[in-house]
């Protein structure tokens, strides 16, 4: 199998990526989501013991999909250098060190070195984390090699960023790579960059 990522500017295109993704018959475990969570938006099937897992640092709640599909079984972690974030599935189970399906501990340098490992190239790893610690979301898919084309094109279809043009952009400012020792962004940072990116939808 082989996997197929996007990266999103909003929690709703990556919702309807990922129930597009299984419409098409891609298993729920097959597919991940992880999105930066800062508390205003109302994400389904968290729960509260998911809530309190961002204050701790720990992976509290179910990160595999349920009965109902991958997305009611959203749980909050902690990933360094980017904070809170709403995930669930595969790469959040291997960023994390899951063990017998639940999440310890934070995930402590995880989500670039997950998403190498799922076969994800590096230079494109650390844009997908860059663009979760500024309020984004990636969805990953592990597919087979004849599904891919559907697949990476329900992601196209779901308004993913173009990456190339992302990584420019996050150069231009002098970023070249996600840094998990720095400070998360504030919440006041990440609407800015929200609101960079609906004006500008093309960056």
């Amino acid at each position: 199998m082989q996997t197929v990522t996007g990266l999103f500017d909003s929690y709703d295109d990556a919702r309807a990526a990922v129930r597009a993704l299984e419409d098409a018959g891609v298993a729920s475990d097959h597919i991940s989501i992880v999105y930066y969570k800062d508390g205003k938006e109302e994400v389904e099937g968290q729960g509260n013991n998911a809530a309190e897992g961002a204050g701790t640092g720990a992976g509290i709640g179910a990160v595999a999909g349920g009965a109902g599909g991958l997305l009611t079984g959203l749980g909050m972690m902690a990933i360094p250098g980017v904070g809170p974030v709403v995930a669930a599935g595969w790469l959040a189970a291997t960023a994390a060190g899951a063990v017998a399906g639940a999440v310890v501990g934070g995930a402590a340098g995880g989500i670039v070195g997950a998403m190498i490992e799922s076969g994800v190239p590096e230079k494109d790893a650390q844009v997908y984390a860059e663009g979760i610690r500024r309020g984004g979301a990636v969805v990953a898919a592990k597919v087979e090699s004849d599904k891919i084309v559907a697949a990476q094109s329900i992601l196209d279809r779901s308004h993913a960023v173009n990456l190339g043009t992302r990584r420019d952009a996050y150069a231009a400012e002098g970023w070249t790579r996600f840094d998990e020792t720095a400070d998360p962004y504030t919440s006041e940072q990440i609407e800015a960059e929200r609101r960079r990116y609906r004006a500008d939808p093309r960056v």
